[in-house]
């Protein structure tokens, strides 16, 4: 009767053991990741990375053209326009110097319509001085600039 205990509680004991170890492998089968949430994960990165790998194809295709491009356009004077942070009421012109020969710039500098809070306008002009484009890029910024007084000659 001893021993039938024990064989009962060893069956007991290796049943336990079996439901242990089938316990073990649902639980195992349950941390790792779906064949689903493995594709999802992998077409979510691979939409990322094309992404950016468009991204810098755009931004190498704006670079070499940036480079390609032998004039010059009126950003180059708002760009001085912001390093000084004086503004001149009126025309201004002047030239790009040995850096653009053929190229020279205007301004015209007057207050912003319709303001009177030292607000102002500033169109550019840049113009090639020989061939058939004669004006080559324009642009209008506006400026605050509270110390510059609104009137002046125009």
């Amino acid at each position: 009767m001893n021993s039938s205990v024990t064989s009962d509680q060893g069956q007991a004991t290796g049943c336990g053991q079996r439901n242990a170890c089938h316990r073990s492998r649902v639980t195992r089968c349950r941390s790792a990741f779906s064949l689903v949430e493995v594709m999802i994960a992998l077409a979510i990165f691979f939409m990322a990375v094309f992404a950016i790998l468009g991204l810098m194809s755009s931004l190498l295709r704006n670079a070499r053209l940036l480079q390609s491009k032998k004039g010059v356009d009126a950003g180059l004077v708002a760009a001085r326009l912001s390093l000084t942070n004086k503004l001149t009421l009126g025309v201004d012109s002047g030239d790009f110097g040995d850096m653009y020969p053929d190229y020279s710039w205007m301004t015209d500098t007057y207050p912003a319509p319709n303001t009177t809070n030292g607000l102002f306008q500033v169109d550019i002009v840049v113009q090639r001085n020989s061939g058939s484009k004669p004006v080559e890029s324009q642009m209008s910024i506006l400026r605050f600039s509270p110390d510059t007084p609104t009137s002046g000659p125009r």
